[in-house]
């Protein structure tokens, strides 16, 4: 047996953070599956929104008619990468605090969401989201200013691929837009 091989079984994880060209680009730039740092593919998407809508395009979910959100949908080995570190690092990657929002992209598409595919993944999204409000947004010192996470969690539902040209981006074009937000935070 290789030390690459797992009796883990795959996992999904699917995040939603505004822009999903940089959601996708960031998580596969920090655990590249050649580097066998437990993702083991990618694809960005839509979900969480209306179902009688079925496979919207993205001129569609750009127009808000449709409350989908852009999304990326991780497949993982967790006997590698855990789905705690996963969710801690979709936090590091964004602004939590916005509503409807990643930088100037605005519209229910560029919501900050995760999407649980388990009992067990929305404990773990709970959890660490209390864990990160705490220690990353809650008030410092004599400051009564404290930022809330808004952060939607919420049960998996219909996912629908992107179109191809949206696959992997950045990594096929590496000037293109990239939201400022997507970057490590802490």
């Amino acid at each position: 047996m290789s030390s690459t091989s797992s009796t883990s079984q795959p996992e999904i994880a699917t995040f939603a953070a505004g822009c999903f060209w940089g959601v996708e680009h960031i998580f596969l730039k920090h655990f590249p599956p050649s580097e066998n740092k437990g993702i083991l593919s990618t694809a960005v998407g839509y979900t969480g929104g209306n179902p009688l809508v079925k496979n919207p395009s993205y001129k569609l979910v750009c127009s808000g008619a449709t409350d989908h959100a852009e999304a990326v949908k991780i497949e993982f080995d967790p006997s590698i990468v855990s789905y705690d570190q996963l969710v801690e690092f979709f936090y590091r990657t964004h602004d939590p605090t916005t509503v409807n929002r990643q930088g100037a992209d605005t519209g229910t598409q560029y919501r900050s969401a995760i999407f649980t595919h388990s009992d067990s993944q929305e404990a773990i999204a709970r959890r660490v989201t209390e864990e990160i409000q705490a220690k990353h947004f809650a008030p410092k010192g004599e400051s009564s200013f404290c930022q809330k996470i808004a952060t939607e969690i919420i049960p998996a539902g219909q996912w629908w691929d992107a179109e191809d040209y949206h696959q992997l981006y950045l990594f096929k074009n590496p000037d293109g837009y990239q939201c400022p937000t997507h970057r490590l935070h802490w």
